[in-house]
């Protein structure tokens, strides 16, 4: 899936005003933790996750672990949030369409 500028930052603004849904422990990626990702991503497409105070190369590690584990796209990762996108088979969140005005 490849998402443009402009989806992306639809996406980021849908984000905003949410709270993270899911929390890494500092036991690190787990396969129950991956499968509670990949839960939460079918029920809502869009989550925040709140990645433990390790250094930011291990914290980017683990969001690319979590995308290719699940299927998601990263949308955003600021400090210890990260924001992920998985499109459903029903999808609930409508994206923009690239050349259409908005409305």
């Amino acid at each position: 899936m490849s998402l443009t500028t402009k989806q992306r930052k639809h996406l980021k603004a849908l984000a905003h005003h949410r709270q993270p849904v899911v929390q890494l422990g500092n036991a690190g990626l787990t396969p129950a933790l991956i499968r509670e990702i990949s839960q939460a991503l079918d029920f809502h497409e869009l989550i925040k996750i709140r990645l433990p105070g390790v250094e930011r190369g291990r914290r980017h590690e683990w969001l690319l672990q979590i995308c290719d584990a699940t299927g998601a796209e990263a949308i955003q990762e600021i400090g210890r949030i990260a924001v992920v996108y998985r499109r459903a088979d029903k999808p609930r969140i409508a994206l923009p369409v690239e050349g259409e005005k908005n409305k």
